[in-house]
């Protein structure tokens, strides 16, 4: 299996930089550009569920997106994560979106 490891730091420049080059409607976007889907169409998972690694229905070498905070972890399948590209999710005291 492969591992990612992020940090949160990393995460929050890679989701700043992400948000600061987005459009805000296709007339902003520059002309090399073309919006497929319009914003906001892709529905985030809200209250997302979890299996165990032995029941998660993967493969070893499928990519994961994973998160680790105060000793606790979570896995996104990025199969999951390029249908819904947001999942709002807590750890803790810790509220964290994974986005892909």
């Amino acid at each position: 299996m492969r591992r990612i490891t992020f940090s949160g730091l990393i995460m929050g420049t890679l989701v700043l930089s992400a948000s600061s080059v987005i459009a805000e409607s296709p007339i902003d976007l520059p002309s090399e550009f073309k919006q497929i889907i319009p914003r906001g169409q892709i529905a985030s998972i809200d209250t997302p569920e979890f299996v165990s690694a032995a029941e998660a229905e993967i493969s070893d070498d499928a990519w994961v997106l994973g998160v680790a905070i105060g000793g606790e972890a979570r896995a996104y399948s990025l199969n999951l994560l390029n249908r819904h590209e947001i999942v709002n999710d807590r750890l803790g005291d810790h509220a964290f979106a994974a986005v892909w």
